[in-house]
């Protein structure tokens, strides 16, 4: 980062992948938003935050595993992992451009569908609310996909969890070892391309403590919200993010 200034936006993405990872998901997308303001190219921007994502996650496994729901991952790895390899041999066939415009719209199309299960199927201490099959392959496979472009699968996972009906503390604990997981996974395709080298994880190495802080935010932040707005913040933040990617 020639431009000293630049290190504003790129501590204050770290900060909010902190945050994201122990507090509130939807902040994720903004976090992406900033790293593709620091960088021209989204793909360069996807190599240098995947290691600060598996720094959060690391501390969200550690902070939140006990309240990890194993079934609901289970429905996913599968179809994430075969996104992953199409994204893998699509990354130098699509434009970056396009991968924002195509991100941009799944999100806010998902994002729709969770506020209208949300608002018009019932109250939420009614019942749970289930994905057909088929839709969960979908996000699995549209997460992976775009997770190794533009490490934006954030929202789409938040909507899914969401509309699963997981108390906040399930939530977090289920996303923090699914993307752990996740992006564990992805790393040697990133090495593979020349998205992570040891210039970018020196500069992994410097933005590491806005990390961690954003972590300490997240749980203080968390512990302090109720269910129905922790719900609220999570689809309207990846709404917005999905908006700002399309504009």
């Amino acid at each position: 980062m020639p431009d000293p200034m630049l290190w504003i936006p790129a501590v204050l993405g770290a900060f909010m992948v902190g945050v994201s990872k122990t507090g509130i998901a939807g902040l994720s997308i903004l976090s992406i938003a900033l790293f593709n303001h620091v960088f021209p190219s989204s793909k360069q921007a996807s190599g240098l935050v995947l290691p600060l994502l598996i720094f959060g996650d690391v501390v969200a496994v550690f902070a939140y595993r006990k309240h990890t729901q194993w079934h609901y991952l289970w429905r996913l790895f599968p179809w994430t992992a075969i996104g992953v390899v199409l994204g893998y041999f699509a990354m130098g066939r699509i434009s970056d451009h396009a991968v924002r415009i195509l991100i941009g719209w799944i999100i806010v199309s998902l994002v729709m569908l969770s506020f209208w299960q949300k608002y018009l199927s019932g109250p939420t201490e009614d019942r749970k609310t289930a994905f057909h099959w088929s839709v969960g392959a979908i996000i699995g496979v549209t997460a992976g996909f775009i997770t190794l472009i533009a490490n934006a699968a954030g929202p789409l996972m938040a909507v899914y969890l969401v509309a699963m009906r997981l108390p906040k503390m399930e939530y977090v604990g289920t996303a923090a070892v699914f993307f752990l997981l996740l992006n564990l996974f992805k790393v040697p395709f990133m090495v593979d391309l020349g998205l992570i080298t040891t210039t970018s994880f020196g500069l992994n190495l410097a933005l590491a403590p806005a990390v961690l802080l954003g972590t300490v935010a997240g749980r203080w932040l968390l512990a302090r919200i109720n269910q129905n707005l922790f719900e609220q913040l999570v689809l309207s933040l990846s709404a917005f993010g999905g908006i700002l990617l399309i504009l």
